[in-house]
């Protein structure tokens, strides 16, 4: 993990994201491309997706369908069809990052982190504050302490 502040040497992607039409032809293709199946499913209903993640390496591939119209994956492929979606970056601390990145100048499509797939707390920076990439932050969700 690292803090986008920090050195380049810690810089670490997460996940690449695809909007797929079909998670189920997506996930044949891509279990034939990396020859395993994906690690992890789920439908992560306050975004409207249904997702199944690969690792490659270090790194995850992250394939998104719409269970919903009005979804942003929707909307994506309407707009633009399937394909690569946004880039996730790993940080320690999203708080800390979504202050530092506004005070920077970078907009914020919401204003506090969100509940993410595969454990995560994720924030997406405006494509039009990074020249049309959709940048995702996410920090894996730490365990509550009961006292």
């Amino acid at each position: 993990m690292f803090t986008f502040g920090k050195s380049d040497a810690m810089l670490k992607i997460e996940h690449l994201g695809f909007a797929v039409r079909s998670l189920e032809s997506a996930n044949a293709l891509f279990a034939d491309l990396f020859d395993r199946e994906p690690y992890k499913q789920e439908e992560v209903e306050s975004e409207g997706v249904k997702t199944s993640f690969f690792q490659v390496g270090d790194s995850k591939i992250e394939l998104l369908e719409a269970t919903r119209p009005d979804s942003a994956i929707a909307q994506y492929i309407e707009k633009r069809g399937e394909g690569m979606h946004h880039i996730a970056f790993e940080v320690e601390d999203i708080h800390a990052e979504m202050e530092r990145l506004v005070a920077k100048g970078f907009r914020l499509i919401h204003q506090t982190p969100k509940d993410g797939a595969d454990n995560k707390l994720i924030c997406f920076l405006h494509p039009k504050s990074t020249n049309g990439v959709l940048v995702e932050l996410c920090q894996e969700k730490r365990p509550t302490a009961f006292f």
